[in-house]
């Protein structure tokens, strides 16, 4: 049985030891995330994703690929987050030219008793990592950032959206 220290919104008790939030009293929703990573790179990395001729093959559906899978696998991955029922994941890439980049954008949608945030950052994160895996051996000078939340909704705090 939970004690009132377990149905607070926090992973650390009072006495220092970390559990899974209770969720449970939470109201049933529809939540939506949406992330986005940039990975900056040579122009010629840029050109070689754009005319698909990388030797791994396609970077951008594996990147996709991965971003999905990741989602799917957020609390195998981040420590005490909860599994949930996602019923949908979107994973974009776009190629920009200047500064020569992939940005990510990804949304993951779910009804349920707690948000996705975690989710679409894991998705835009894995993706992001992806791109870097498929090009470094042409481009070891790739960076990955920033990855951040643009957006969420749903639940108690209902909607927010990035400052731009």
């Amino acid at each position: 049985m939970s004690n009132d220290s377990t149905r607070e919104l926090s992973h650390a008790r009072a006495d220092g030891s970390v559990h899974m939030v209770e969720v449970g009293d939470k109201a049933v929703t529809h939540r939506e995330a949406v992330a986005e990573a940039t990975v900056t790179m040579a122009s010629t990395t840029l050109r070689l994703i754009r005319e698909n001729n990388l030797k791994k093959g396609d970077l951008l559906a594996t990147a996709r690929l991965a971003g999905i899978m990741a989602a799917k696998q957020t609390p195998q991955l981040i420590p005490l987050c909860h599994p949930l029922q996602l019923t949908g994941i979107d994973v974009e890439l776009k190629l920009q030219d200047s500064p020569p980049a992939v940005v990510i954008t990804t949304s993951v949608r779910c009804t349920g008793q707690t948000g996705v945030e975690m989710e679409a950052l894991t998705a835009a994160s894995v993706a992001a990592l992806t791109v870097i895996d498929m090009a470094k051996a042409v481009d070891k000078n790739m960076v990955i950032g920033p990855i951040q939340l643009l957006e969420k909704s749903g639940g108690r705090s209902g909607h927010w959206q990035r400052a731009k």
